[in-house]
């Protein structure tokens, strides 16, 4: 629990100090993981973000805006859909189908004679 209010204590004291948030600040903000936020970063799916330099940084106000937007009162409202259900294969058949021979038929070794 102290490093909840460690972690909430970092983030208003940036949000007095700078506007910008590191990523890691930016996620406690919006209550994920580090690692859910850089994801979403990548595929597009998360909030705005700058670079300053080689640095990612989050504005206060584009988290307040993105986290806004995404308020939703259902689970359908989002566009939500439940997961497909997975189909099992169809059990193989015993043998050749219809018109599908075994294959090329095998030559046979001829015999030569016997000595008996």
């Amino acid at each position: 629990m102290e490093s909840d209010d460690t972690d909430n204590a970092r983030v208003e004291q940036a949000r007095k100090e700078s506007p910008f948030l590191t990523t890691v600040d930016a996620a406690t903000y919006v209550c994920l993981s580090r690692r859910t936020l850089e994801k979403m970063r990548t595929t597009g799916n998360g909030p705005v973000y700058r670079k300053h330099g080689r640095y990612v940084r989050y504005h206060v106000a584009d988290l307040d805006a993105w986290s806004t937007a995404r308020r939703t009162s259902s689970t359908s409202e989002y566009g939500h859909t439940p997961p497909a259900r997975r189909r099992r294969p169809s059990p193989k058949p015993n043998g050749p189908g219809p018109g599908q021979g075994r294959g090329k038929p095998r030559k046979r070794a001829k015999r030569g004679p016997t000595d008996a």
